[in-house]
């Protein structure tokens, strides 16, 4: 029950954290310094796809040790190292491959990645302790 728990609350977490940074908060800042490289519209079948394989992965690697140990600080940390890694690798590949792809977003995106990640992990484990038929 963790399993279906925790990927339901992560996703609903993390979608709202992305939303609102995609929607609102950094979208000057992508439009900014790599406004030529975005799609006019986002590919919904590769988002969902993405979506569902990263809250996958934060379960797996963050939220379902962290609650086997009860550790809301495991939860955040390796939730955390999971961001950093994902993020660096989106990030890092593009700047290396992609002829205009910024530098100055590459320190945003990347603490981005680390702190929504983070942020979506601990909140989760928190909500999933909380919830009756999970204890």
């Amino acid at each position: 029950m963790n399993w279906v728990s925790s990927t339901l609350v992560a996703a609903v977490v993390f979608g709202f954290l992305d939303f609102l940074w995609l929607g609102k908060i950094g979208r000057p800042l992508y439009d900014e310094r790599i406004g030529g490289l975005l799609a006019a519209r986002p590919n919904m079948t590769a988002a969902v796809l993405f979506y569902a394989i990263y809250v996958l992965g934060m379960c797996y690697f963050a939220i379902i040790p962290a609650l086997a140990e009860g550790s809301v600080g495991k939860a955040a940390l390796n939730g955390a190292l999971l961001g950093f890694l994902a993020y660096a690798t989106w990030n890092l590949t593009n700047l290396s491959v992609l002829k205009d792809f910024s530098a100055s977003i590459v320190p945003i995106d990347m603490a981005w990645g680390t702190i929504a990640t983070m942020v979506t992990s601990a909140v989760t484990f928190l909500i999933v302790r909380a919830l009756p038929w999970t204890n």
